[in-house]
């Protein structure tokens, strides 16, 4: 195998997953209004009436990559449920005897849902700034890298669990066990500072907390972690899951 096929195979699969994430109008729909509607509903309702003391900006602002966080979030994850999706329905057979390595297939999958992502990420960002959130190229293009770093680390690890699992009906119980825990116990919506510290730890052991970290840091300047510490572990997270993903995907008879 060439390296020319290989990329030839990753472009393949990263255009199918994207087609498929802009031809599903209602997973779209209910992708981009989920977010949104957070934004909207805690950054006008309770953040207006409401004051975070652990908040050095105004919620808003505080509030936006916490919400552009979780909208990485939920599409990554949910994205590995393809793998299952094409496990049923037989494609999955065809792409494991293509001449390909699975790694490829991986990678593909991966930026197909980092792309998703960042679609998603980008209508956030706009919506805030038409909301008054203070929004530059510079930190728009800080937040695309971001995003795709994210991205691939949680879509990583959606693959890797949908290769480990049967059924989309478990996929979706292991996921929803998932997804709100790491969202709700991210700070993503509320400044670290305000947890008690017998509980701050959960946070801490969160990986989610230091990529909703290195986007505030990115949009507002500000942090409640150290940034370096942050980035180490997005990155590190990223690496692993990958990895991870690769090893579980590569079992898959």
């Amino acid at each position: 195998m060439t390296l020319r096929h290989e990329m030839m195979g990753i472009y393949t699969v990263w255009l199918r997953e994207f087609k498929r994430f802009y031809r599903d109008k209602a997973s779209l729909t209910s992708s981009i209004v989920r977010p949104l509607m957070w934004l909207l509903i805690m950054g006008f309702g309770i953040g207006g009436t409401m004051r975070f003391s652990g908040a050095d900006t105004a919620y808003l602002p505080f509030l936006t990559p916490g919400i552009v966080g979780m909208s990485i979030l939920f599409t990554s994850l949910f994205s590995g449920i393809s793998v299952i999706w094409d496990r049923e329905f037989g494609f999955l057979k065809e792409m494991l005897v293509a001449p390909i390595s699975r790694v490829s297939i991986v990678i593909g999958k991966a930026l197909g849902g980092a792309t998703s992502s960042l679609i998603q990420s980008m209508i956030i960002i706009l919506v805030a700034s038409a909301l008054g959130v203070s929004v530059t190229p510079l930190i728009v293009l800080k937040v695309m890298v971001a995003t795709v770093v994210i991205s691939i680390g949680f879509v990583s690890l959606g693959v890797a669990i949908a290769s480990w699992m049967d059924t989309m009906e478990g996929f979706n119980v292991i996921m929803n066990f998932i997804v709100m825990p790491m969202f709700m116990l991210s700070g993503a919506l509320f400044p670290i500072s305000n947890l008690p510290g017998n509980i701050s730890w959960i946070l801490y052991a969160n990986p989610m907390s230091y990529c909703v970290e290195v986007l505030r840091y990115i949009m507002t300047g500000a942090a409640s972690m150290n940034t370096a510490l942050s980035m180490g572990v997005v990155l590190a997270f990223a690496a692993s899951t990958s990895m991870l993903a690769t090893y579980m995907f590569g079992r898959r008879k």
